[in-house]
């Protein structure tokens, strides 16, 4: 009966601890979003667009800490007063936008080159670290995005700037691109669960079954059980009991 106990005290706080830390991971997350006053705090950067190859390279292991993004960063974003923005290129803020012609896809996040106010309207042009003439090379409008991405001259409004990147994490982004990216990510991540709870819950009670029942020892627990819950001859009872 107490190992029966045991077991499912140990089920229990693992359960507890699972759940814990399942509340720490949100919690981290929906605090970010409080911090730093935007929906999407951190993103993993997908294109090569804002990487600038340096002897060759653009794969951001021979030179991770430059002041560009490469695949796989992790970035950090905030949510600003657009007008805050640094627009002075080189030195500009990198932005993560929507799409004008295209806001419900895959966020861009480019540096911002220019930007200029029509109607009260506060827009901002911008354009990948690497394409084009690369930074901080000076740029000319025929590279910026409005008119390489969407061709329509007009730059980002205000409105679909999502925030400005904070914070770099280099590398550890290619976890979740390389789970993305093939077909047997998802599953891979569902079966490390499954293994988890094999080892965690499942396993210990196999185990448990097939131990062989342990014999009652002839101790004096067994004797002391016998004395208290059976009748036995009165030859056995203390003398004090005798009448």
């Amino acid at each position: 009966m107490s190992d029966h106990k045991t077991s499912r005290s140990e089920y229990i706080k693992s359960a507890i601890a699972i759940a814990i830390i399942v509340a720490v991971v949100l919690g981290f997350f929906f605090g970010l979003q409080f911090a730093l006053n935007t929906n999407v705090p951190v993103r993993v950067v997908e294109s090569g667009s804002m990487c600038v190859p340096f002897d060759g390279a653009c794969d951001g292991w021979s030179h991770p800490f430059a002041q560009t993004l490469h695949i796989g960063d992790i970035i950090i974003i905030q949510g600003v007063d657009p007008k805050t923005i640094n627009t002075d290129y080189p030195n500009s803020d990198i932005i993560v936008y929507q799409n004008p012609t295209n806001p419900t896809a895959t966020p861009i996040v480019h540096r911002v080159v220019a930007s200029y106010t029509v109607n009260g309207t506060l827009y901002f042009q911008t354009k990948g670290d690497g394409n084009g003439t690369p930074w901080p090379a000076p740029v000319s409008p025929s590279e910026y995005d409005s008119n390489t991405l969407w061709n329509t001259g007009q730059g980002v409004p205000a409105n679909l700037v999502i925030g400005k990147v904070v914070m770099r994490i280099p590398w550890f982004g290619h976890i979740t691109l390389f789970l993305r990216n093939n077909p047997w990510g998802l599953p891979l991540v569902i079966a490390l669960i499954i293994l988890l709870l094999l080892v965690e819950f499942i396993i210990p009670v196999i185990r448990k079954k097939s131990q062989p029942p342990q014999e009652a020892s002839v101790g004096g627990e067994v004797q002391k059980f016998t004395l208290q819950n059976h009748s036995l001859p009165s030859s056995v009872y203390p003398i004090w009991q005798l009448t």
